[in-house]
């Protein structure tokens, strides 16, 4: 039979080692989340840069259109150009709507390595 002692010391181990398994994932945790925050804060920047200057250079383009074609077809121009920028709004607003549906494996790399330890425990 083991002595107390020895259980007492394995079990200190085994607790110390556990806790050291827990800090390690945890810390991996933290990374992957400021990884994101990071990844989505550039996203959005780069998002709104591109939603203004697309959007300033769709207006000149239409104006500048209408204005070629005020004498004749003006309104011909307008209701185009109104109709297509009603569209491409339609189609962002549903592209957005199923990414944001289908989601981001937020944390993979934790759970892999939470899995591959649930593992190691089990053999």
């Amino acid at each position: 039979m083991a002595s107390p002692q020895r259980l007492s010391s394995s079990l200190r181990g085994l607790a110390s080692t556990v806790l050291e398994l827990l800090q390690v994932r945890l810390e991996l945790f933290s990374v992957e989340a400021q990884e994101e925050v990071l990844r989505v804060g550039a996203l959005m920047v780069y998002g709104a840069i591109a939603v203004t200057f697309l959007s300033l250079g769709l207006t000149f383009l239409a104006l500048f259109i209408t204005v070629a074609l005020w004498d004749s077809h003006r309104l011909l121009a307008l209701g185009i150009f109104s109709a297509l920028f009603l569209l491409a709004g339609g189609v962002a607003a549903w592209l957005a709507r199923e990414r944001v549906r289908s989601g981001t494996r937020l944390f993979s790399a934790s759970l892999e390595e939470l899995r591959q330890d649930r593992e190691e425990l089990r053999s």
